[in-house]
């Protein structure tokens, strides 16, 4: 895999053209330069033996009659929470759907357009969409318009991410989409400083010096989609290599269990700040994208898929728990003791659609049947409250043990013992988040069993009965709270309900042949890239692992906030693993 050095200017990694040959498969993505079009007939044209094994949904996919009338009832709810954005919040991040007002809490760029652009391309909302490439044609990603720093990783897989999968989705009709994605990304490529491998986490865009502290597995290795396809596009190798040297680093390191590093790194040594193992907040999108990097790339550099498939195998065998009530599959946690903690969370129920993509890809039956299980346990978690809607995170006792890092009430009991989880202090809130529903997505696309449409089709009726505020939709504080009030809603919509959650909710009752799990791959944002045409099976076979990181591991350096909501009146939102 040829590569070029990497000069230095300020102290930072400068960006320099370099080829774009580390695709086994250039000639394709030439052909899908000049039109993408002709990728997905020549993706058609294949016969079944051409790519078996890699193939994720099942063949000659239909949904019933009834699919319609829901997918038209997401598309209200999107069209009705963005028409209030424009509204009330337009211009700026989000909607604030009971003050109406908004936030500005992504650096006031309008995150909620940029981040809803693939999904309007999705839904033929043309008018919307056109405008939305308009105003994002006119953002100055040179300033930030708010005092904070900018993070890295969300600004990559919302901002930058959008502009790429729009580009795509639209034919490349907006050129500007790259323009505009070449001036963040040249504005966050301060991050790597000096010799670091690992960005820093955050970057002062009014002063283009990054923040120097500690980051994250999910921060520092959730750019690889993002960058590698902006390097396509642009011609300048250099963003690619700048993402995957992260990952290549972080893959380096040793680990409390193969495959899976600790949460924390230092991008000043490269190496980790503790050993606490998680398939949630702070580590999740770097286990993610591991394999989906191998299937956008087609790499023949096999260190990516076959690091993804120890992760899965060490997951299987240490922290794969059931629960002794209900007996569902739950991962655990494990902390710096290597101590099994009994704890789930919304944000890691995204496992289960990734286990889905990357059983088929590595041809691993007893990986996919895992997925489908961890996907029950997760719907569950929704299915079991009041509202039909599941918590931020919750608990459990399995046959691993009973700790969970709190006491769990008498009522937390009684409901374990009818539901086989309790729901975790301080986390009985609905963020809008999307993990469980495009879970349910990949579940639906691999087995076309109609349980995942009426999941989905729950999912919507609950939302429609309690997220529908004063304007818009909201996220509610306590989803066993069955009285809609404004109290109970929390005064902010993210730009990931836009993005996300009624993207996989709109494509589980769409055609399977549109955006076909085959034919392209979603960054950790649900914004979609088109594939080469897959490989008969990912990775060599062959389980990594490296170094052993030795445990007890005394950490010594404070991690950076775990998928933060902001303190919305007066009361914190925390994320997961009880980072706040």
């Amino acid at each position: 895999m040829p590569t070029s050095g990497i000069s230095y200017k300020g102290g930072s990694k400068s960006l320099n053209p370099q080829a774009l040959d580390f695709y086994p498969h250039l000639h394709l993505w030439k052909m899908v330069r000049a039109k993408s079009s002709i990728l997905a007939a020549l993706v058609c044209s294949l016969s079944a033996t051409d790519v078996l094994g890699a193939l994720i949904q099942k063949p000659g996919l239909s949904l019933p009659r009834s699919a319609a009338s829901h997918k038209q009832a997401v598309k209200d709810i999107f069209l009705t929470s963005y028409n209030a954005y424009k509204e009330f919040a337009f211009g700026h991040d989000d909607l604030e759907p009971v003050s109406k007002s908004f936030t500005d809490g992504r650096n006031g760029w309008g995150a909620t357009i940029v981040d809803a652009l693939s999904t309007l391309a999705i839904m033929g909302e043309t008018q919307l969409l056109e405008e939305a490439v308009n105003f994002t044609s006119r953002i100055d990603y040179n300033i930030s318009h708010t005092d904070s720093t900018t993070s890295v990783f969300e600004t990559t897989i919302r901002y930058l991410g959008a502009s790429l999968s729009a580009y795509e989705l639209t034919g490349k009709k907006f050129p500007v989409l790259i323009t505009k994605a070449k001036q963040v990304a040249d504005k966050m490529s301060v991050a790597w400083v000096g010799d670091n491998k690992v960005p820093f986490g955050e970057v002062n865009f009014n002063t283009s010096s990054p923040q120097l502290a500690t980051s994250n597995i999910a921060e520092a290795g959730t750019l690889t989609l993002e960058w590698s396809r902006l390097a396509l596009y642009t011609g300048n190798d250099t963003y690619r290599q700048l993402a995957e040297g992260s990952v290549r680093q972080i893959i380096s390191v040793p680990a409390p269990l193969p495959g899976i590093p600790g949460q924390g790194i230092n991008p000043s040594t490269g190496q980790s700040t503790d050993a606490y193992v998680t398939w949630g907040g702070g580590s999740d999108s770097y286990l993610e994208y591991l394999i989906k990097y191998a299937r956008i790339t087609n790499t023949n550099d096999n260190v990516f898929a076959d690091t993804w498939a120890t992760a899965v195998d060490s997951s299987i065998r240490t922290l794969a728990v059931t629960s002794i009530v209900g007996n569902h599959l739950y991962l655990a946690d494990q902390d710096d003791s290597g101590n099994i903690v009994n704890v789930g969370s919304h944000l890691a129920c995204f496992m289960a659609g990734n286990w889905i993509m990357g059983g088929r890809l590595l041809n691993n039956q007893t990986i996919v049947d895992k997925a489908l299980q961890l996907n029950d346990a997760c719907w569950n978690t929704y299915a079991s409250t009041a509202t039909g809607i599941g918590p931020e995170a919750f608990a459990y006792f399995s046959n691993k043990g009973n700790n969970t890092n709190q006491s769990p009430t008498d009522a937390d009991l009684a409901f374990f013992e009818q539901h086989g989880f309790f729901i975790q202090h301080g986390a009985e809130y609905y963020y809008m988040r999307p993990e469980v529903l495009e879970s349910n997505f990949y579940a639906w696309r691999l087995t076309g069993d109609t349980k995942y449409l009426d999941r989905a089709a729950s999912a919507v009726t609950s939302f429609q009965k309690f997220l529908a505020a004063p304007v818009g939709f909201a996220g509610i504080w306590n989803v066993s709270d069955t009285v809609t009030s404004d109290s109970n809603f929390i005064d902010d919509s993210e730009s990931f309900w836009y993005a996300e959650v009624l993207k996989y909710l709109y494509l589980t009752f769409d055609d399977p042949a549109h955006i076909s799990l085959d034919q392209w791959v979603f960054n950790t944002e649900a914004h979609p890239y088109l594939a080469p045409p897959p490989k008969p099976q990912y990775g060599s076979g062959a389980l990594g692992g490296g170094s052993k990181l030795s445990l007890p591991f005394k950490s010594s350096e404070k991690l950076p906030q775990v998928s933060p909501a902001p303190l919305l009146r007066g009361r914190p939102v925390s994320g997961a693993n009880g980072n706040v």
